[in-house]
This record gives C-alpha cells, sequence and structure tokens, in this order.
C-alpha cells in the first residue's frame, strides 16, 4: 500500500507524536500509554483525527511499547494481544472515515532488553515476542507494521522475522542519538544497506527520534548517499529537547518543522513525519511546507545546520554526509 501511495504522489506524509502529545492530554510519567487503548479510547481516537486533519497520510498507532517485555513493567503482560487490537482498531476506524487513502502503521518498539551475550535476549525469544504483538495488531486492521527507535540489528531483524512470520509488511527505522550513530555502534549507511538486504526487505528504512531535525536530516544525507534506490522514512523530533523544571519541552516551532520537512525531502527522504513534541500545528506546517515546495538541490551539513541549527550529537570525529561511517554494530 505505501508503494501505491509513493506512486501516485511521490512523498507521504506521516503523523507527529503520540507519546508527548498524550502528556498534553493528562497521561502522567510512569504510566504506559498504550492502557489508554481501552482506558481511554476517545483521546487516543482524537490524537488521531488530529493528525488526520493536520494532513497525516500515514498514523501510528498507540502501540510503540506493546510487547510483553515493556507492558511487564506496568503488569499488564497478559494483555498484549487486547491492546494492540485495541490500539490498531482506533487508528483504522479514523482511518476509514478520513475520506481518503491512509495507512495504518502497527507501531513497534524495542523491547527495551539486550541481546546476548550482553543481556538475556535470543533471536528466538524475541521473535516470539514480537509476533505476539503484531499478531494483535494486525487482527486489529494495521496496513503495515511499523518498526522504530531501534538501535541493534540483531533486534530489528528479529521483529521484521516476526512481521514476515505475521503476513505483515514493514519498515524499520532507527535513531541515531548518539554522535550519529546508534546507541548500539550502527551507523545511518550501515543500517540501511543491512536492513535492506533482509527478505523480504522492508518497505521503507530511515530515522526517527534522535536528538534533533538537524541531526536526522544528516542521518538521511547518509542513508540516501548510500542507497539512493531505498525509500526513506524521516521522522524528527521536533527541534532538541530541553530539561524546564520537571517536564521535557522540544525548541521546534512550526517554521523550523516545515523547513525541516522540506530539507527532509531534498536530502531524499519520502516519507516525512515528527516524533517527539510533534503536535498537530507543527504537523500541518509541514504538510503545507510540503504541498508548496519546489525542489531544491540536494543540501550538505553546512546547509542544513545553517537552517535548522548545530547539531545536538555530532559525530566523535569529522565525517562527512558524503562519505558515511560504516563501522558495524559489534
Amino acid at each position: 500500500m505505501i508503494d501505491d501511495l509513493l506512486r501516485e504522489r511521490g512523498w507521504l506524509l506521516a503523523d507527529g507524536a503520540t507519546g508527548t502529545n498524550l502528556f498534553d492530554r493528562g497521561l502522567t510519567a510512569g504510566e504506559a500509554p498504550e492502557l489508554w487503548n481501552t482506558n481511554r479510547p476517545a483521546e487516543i481516537r482524537r490524537l488521531h483525527q488530529s493528525f488526520v486533519d493536520a494532513g497525516a497520510d500515514i498514523i501510528l498507532t498507540n502501540s510503540f511499547g506493546g510487547t510483553s517485555r515493556r507492558l511487564r513493567l506496568h503488569n499488564a503482560h497478559t494483555r498484549v494481544h487486547e491492546l494492540n487490537h485495541a490500539a490498531a482498531s482506533l487508528a483504522r476506524a479514523v482511518a476509514d472515515t478520513s475520506g481518503r487513502r491512509m495507512i495504518v502503521g502497527g507501531s513497534v518498539g524495542p523491547t527495551g532488553d539486550l541481546f546476548a551475550p550482553l543481556g538475556e535476549l535470543t533471536e528466538a525469544i524475541a521473535i516470539e515476542v514480537f509476533a505476539e504483538q503484531i499478531e494483535g495488531l494486525k487482527s486489529g486492521g494495521a496496513d503495515v507494521i511499523w518498526i522504530e527507535t531501534m538501535s541493534a540489528l540483531e533486534e530489528m531483524r528479529a521483529a521484521a522475522i516476526a512481521a514476515t512470520q505475521c503476513g505483515m509488511d514493514f519498515t524499520i527505522t532507527a535513531s541515531f542519538d548518539t554522535a550519529g550513530m546508534t546507541m548500539m555502534g550502527l551507523s545511518p549507511a550501515s543500517m540501511a544497506t543491512s536492513t535492506l538486504g533482509f527478505s523480504p526487505a522492508p518497505h521503507g528504512v530511515g530515522c526517527n527520534c534522535g536528538v534533533g531535525a538537524s541531526d536526522l536530516v544528516c542521518s538521511v544525507l547518509a542513508i540516501t548517499e548510500a542507497r539512493p534506490d531505498a525509500v526513506v522514512i524521516a521522522k524528527a523530533n521536533c527541534g532538541v529537547p530541553r530539561v524546564k523544571g520537571d517536564s521535557v519541552v522540544y525548541t521546534g516551532t512550526p517554521e523550523l518543522m516545515a523547513e525541516y520537512a522540506r530539507l527532509a525531502r531534498d536530502a531524499g527522504a519520502r516519507i516525512i513525519g515528527g516524533c517527539c513534541g510533534t503536535s498537530p500545528e507543527h504537523l500541518a506546517a509541514m504538510r503545507d511546507a510540503l504541498d508548496r515546495h519546489t525542489p531544491r538541490p540536494r543540501p550538505d551539513r553546512e546547509q542544513v545546520i545553517a537552517s535548522l541549527g548545530p547539531l545536538a550529537s555530532p559525530p566523535s570525529t569529522a565525517v562527512s554526509t558524503r562519505r558515511p561511517n560504516r563501522r558495524r554494530a559489534s
């Protein structure tokens, strides 16, 4: 379905943040957002609707932490199928009444556990854990499994195998939040090349979350340089996170996120959205910017920084976006 819509227009707008917007609606620190799928479903529907109204083509389910490993922290590990089915059903209902073709992405985040030998997680266990979640998302009506905010290639592979076993297409995005790499030492170029080698391959690869819009666009540059044939996803945080009192706020304005969307498109991304801190207001500005955008030459890192601000977590050594660091995950 992603491929069909991209053939029609060339780019798609994904939605904004789930967690940070739910905090604005009353979610408290330490509370599992996934529990709202059954406890406060009207709020989840309203959030999805707000992104549809802002122009999103893709909305993600409220299921980022929906594996048994994450839900165990909230004594909800026996409710995996129920909560994920509800998450997909809520998004599906909004999408189906939107009046246009829309994609529901079943959000699948990391388990929070490390793979052996650093931790106790094995590929077999991870596949089982992800498959349990994905079956719930599938039964609720998700169109594609949206594997996101990953750091380890092993976990990306396990989630991809689980999606395939469940008969679902999938995409993969990683968070390059540690000096231009994932926490587990994977570079943007290596991540794209490795995951596109999966069989079957993902329908899109890219980056989400991280530390700032500038950093994420530079990751997009590295990915599109390494794999210009790929459908690349960009879902940046709304500017840079800052601690203010007891909360985290994001510095991005609608104007900054509009320019981020234009730069991401110029860098080669074909699916563009927002992550933490991105509100419907930000997303509407992004949609307007993309609708009006006249393609510009591919930017370099200096142009990205000049437009969006300095890198929040620059590479530890001078690495050009034209010659991406290919260090592999350890």
